[in-house]
């Protein structure tokens, strides 16, 4: 084992089922956020879909108020994007607005009904994963956010 900066590292075959291990452990919490996602959106709407639960958050968190702008941070195709904006229109959580300088371009502001779905649901979720988070020290918690930036990088 040779050291690193941030403490041991492995070699070999060591570094391998560590990489394994990960891997499959991002697996089961990607599997787990999933569930999250269908869960808060069925909160919202029971007719929303968890990428309509998305769009929607990020409509509401005010990330993402234009089509391009969601497609970005959902990272889903344009026609899917549509489809999720024209649902949730339909269900009155977002409001298409004209944009007054280019009558082309539209701009999306969540409704009322939105922003109290979204907390709720949000709410229900952040109880869940901050009771388990909250069970670590900050130094820890603040590693794991470190490491979650390197590996999103």
């Amino acid at each position: 084992m040779s050291e690193h900066a941030s403490g041991p590292t492995l070699d070999g075959a060591e570094l391998d089922a560590a990489v394994e291990r990960v891997e499959r452990e991002l697996g089961r919490l990607f599997a787990r956020i999933r569930i999250g996602w269908r869960e808060a959106a069925a909160t919202v709407h029971p007719d929303l879909q968890p990428l309509g639960y998305q769009v929607l958050v990020g409509i509401v968190s005010g990330e993402a108020t234009t089509a391009g702008q969601i497609i970005e941070r959902v990272q889903a195709d344009k026609s899917a994007v549509s489809r999720q904006v024209r649902h949730l229109t339909e269900l009155g959580l977002v409001d298409s607005i004209r944009d007054p300088d280019d009558r082309r371009a539209r701009s999306l502001a969540p409704t009322e009904l939105a922003k109290e779905r979204v907390a709720a649901a949000r709410a229900a979720y952040e109880q869940r994963i901050g009771a388990r988070l909250r069970a670590w020290s900050a130094g820890d918690l603040n590693h794991f956010a470190e490491l979650l930036d390197a590996l999103g990088r």
